[in-house]
């Protein structure tokens, strides 16, 4: 039988214990205190775009519903009738003034005010209706991304993001009309620990090893196409693997890609592609180039704790499920004012990746969870990088940058993510509103 291991003893500079994927009660205060005691990435702006939309999605374990009310605000509250339990709204989207439980009939106005219940001569006429309304979260949004929290302690969101939010705009701002849509779910499943896939975002060091059929593709033509150039002694490139603060973690692989144009051209064959670009080259002419590397993903990799990542032009969510099940959704994105063509090339690049390279991905996070299972074996190594001087540098920002494949990120998000297990956090929902 292991011993007893306190959060310092698991979580070492160099590794960390094999518990933190396995351990259901680890787990179940991750829920608690990762997923409720930080910012959490709900919903976009652009999936309830009009007045009374709403969203229902998971906060960790907790049914949310996210709206945007009558006059245009955001607002996230509990999806749990305050009679007797039972979720209220069962779509995964829409539009109501009311949510109506499907249990006894209480409903709810959008704003969560009890608007009332059946027969309400059953109930007492003094009866205080004011603890009944739905309980709501504490719901920020930076650039139409919405995020929610539970802890009223919890610093604002901009801070929270630090220099994560300057890279947001990046990603956005590359594109000339800025405002993403998104677009068309991916959804998949697979039998492992969510740490798997945030580990994995930004982690250059299995590039070269899990997708060698997608990099085979990348060189099938005698050319050195999109991620090849991660099999290609990436230690002495200019790409970097960088630690943000706050658990946030960044692969800039931009340094690859210097001229207008080289975004289209370094992309993988793709079937129907040629045809779509000799469209766009015959009707748009000189601004072909400069339209076409729209349709391609900043080369960037920003993972934003613990949950949202923004890989290529997609966005992959992670959903917890249990402590050896995780949901991974990747939304395809359009951006507003760019040709129809554009936007089609963007919604189909999810053929290629995750279509082709996730289940790459989870078959290892599989395995990976499977191996952790051995008892005996307790440690998972992250010292790619350690303890090298001069290996790894701090900017001004306090931000921590090495070569792509080294394990920097893992190593310092884990203390982000015991710092917030090992907090005596108060959470609490905004009751009554």
């Amino acid at each position: 039988m292991e011993k007893y291991l306190s959060l310092d003893d698991m979580v070492q500079p160099h590794r960390v214990h094999r518990k933190l994927y396995t351990e259901k009660e680890i787990f179940d205060q991750e829920m608690i205190k990762i997923f409720g005691g930080s910012w959490v990435y709900l919903a976009h702006e652009s999936e309830i775009p009009k007045h009374n939309d709403f969203k229902t999605v998971n906060m960790g374990k907790r049914p949310i519903i996210v709206v945007r009310d009558k006059y245009g605000h955001f607002s996230a509250m509990f999806n749990r009738c305050t009679h007797r339990g039972a979720t209220i709204c069962r779509e995964e989207k829409g539009n109501s003034k009311v949510f109506t439980c499907p249990y006894h009939g209480w409903a709810f106005k959008n704003t969560g005010e009890l608007a009332g219940m059946p027969w309400p001569s059953g109930y007492a006429k003094d009866m205080d209706r004011s603890n009944l309304n739905l309980s709501h979260i504490r719901v920020e949004s930076y650039r139409g991304f919405i995020f929610g929290t539970l802890n009223m302690e919890a610093p604002e969101l901009m801070d929270h993001l630090g220099p994560a939010a300057a890279l947001m705009d990046q990603w956005l701002d590359r594109y000339e009309g800025k405002n993403i849509v998104l677009r068309n779910a991916n959804r998949m499943v697979y039998n492992g620990n969510w740490k798997l896939s945030y580990d994995n975002g930004a982690d250059g060091y299995h590039v070269a090893f899990s997708h060698r059929s997608l990099l085979a593709v990348g060189q099938r033509l005698g050319e050195n196409k999109d991620m090849t150039y991660f099999a290609q002694n990436p230690d002495h490139s200019e790409m970097t693997i960088q630690y943000l603060g706050n658990g946030h973690t960044f692969v800039d692989q931009r340094p690859n890609y210097k001229n207008v144009g080289d975004y289209w051209k370094q992309q993988r064959p793709q079937p129907g592609r040629e045809a779509m670009e000799e469209a766009v080259r015959a009707k748009y002419g000189e601004e072909a180039d400069r339209l076409l590397d729209q349709a391609i993903g900043g080369q960037m990799n920003l993972c934003i704790f613990p949950n949202l990542l923004l890989i290529g032009n997609q966005i992959q969510v992670i959903q917890p499920i249990d402590v050896d099940r995780t949901e991974l959704t990747w939304y395809s994105t359009q951006v507003e004012g760019l040709p129809e063509e554009i936007n089609i090339l963007r919604m189909r690049s999810q053929e290629d990746f995750p279509s082709f390279g996730e289940p790459d991905d989870m078959t290892n996070f599989e395995e990976c969870h499977f191996g952790l299972t051995i008892p005996e074996v307790e440690w998972v190594d992250t010292s790619r990088g350690y303890g090298i001087e001069g290996r790894q540098i701090v900017d001004e920002q306090g931000v921590i940058k090495g070569p792509v494949t080294d394990e920097l990120p893992m190593r310092n998000y884990f203390q982000e993510w015991k710092r917030l297990m090992k907090a005596s956090i108060e959470l609490a929902a905004i009751c009554g509103k």
